[in-house]
């Protein structure tokens, strides 16, 4: 499992991030470039400071399936093994803080952050479980509204970013990128969403969204 934790003023204490801005290098990834491949050693620790970006895995078949998207604020590449179970790529240009992993192990036994990651690890666990209750029990709409819905809740703004395309959004998923349009195209028919071309959107009717998801 990768784990990604959240380091923003209101999920964690700042602790994280103040020892990521101290001891990290800096770096810049274009779009699609990779952070690091499947099967990598898990020696690093990225915190991303700008854009976005997804972790994926490519199944036995050739098929590739989207784990999770990674906002700023949020750290990728914790790992519970010695390697990276996912490949991690830019969804856009984005900007990280890397760190080696040894390196913040040297912190162990700091209550703040034991607290911070302990914290992270119980919301990460969440998540992955409302994502495989997506995968496995919910309708082509029910599961695109989570989607929309979750984003919408974590971006906080009017309109809402869609850094991710919609094939991003379908290897999420386990759909089509036929059926995510459809079912996009529906929700904005029925007004419960208006988009702003194919990257933002606004949530128009809460009511009707939040139904959908439960």
């Amino acid at each position: 499992m990768t784990l990604a934790y959240d380091v923003d003023t209101h999920a964690a204490p700042s602790r994280v991030s103040e020892l990521m801005e101290r001891l990290g290098l800096r770096m810049t990834f274009a779009k699609d470039e990779e952070l690091y491949a499947q099967d990598d050693d898990a020696d690093l620790i990225y915190m991303v400071t700008s854009g976005a970006v997804r972790t994926t895995r490519l199944l036995s078949d050739g098929r590739r399936q989207v784990s999770a998207f990674y906002y700023a604020g949020d750290l990728v590449g914790l790992e519970t093994g010695p390697a990276h179970r996912f490949s991690a790529e830019a969804l856009c240009d984005c900007t990280v803080l890397v760190v080696k992993r040894s390196s913040l192990k040297a912190f162990a036994g700091d209550g703040e952050l034991d607290r911070a990651i302990w914290e992270a690890t119980r919301r990460e666990l969440e998540r992955t479980q409302d994502h495989l209750l997506v995968l496995g029990r919910k309708t082509a709409c029910e599961k695109v509204a989570s989607f929309l819905m979750e984003r919408a809740q974590s971006d906080r703004s009017t309109k809402v970013s869609l850094p991710m395309g919609r094939q991003d959004m379908a290897d999420y998923l386990g759909l089509t990128i036929e059926t995510v349009s459809r079912m996009l195209t529906q929700l904005q028919s029925a007004s419960v969403v208006e988009f702003d071309g194919s990257r933002h959107f606004r949530v128009k009717r809460w009511d009707a969204l939040a139904q959908m998801v439960e």
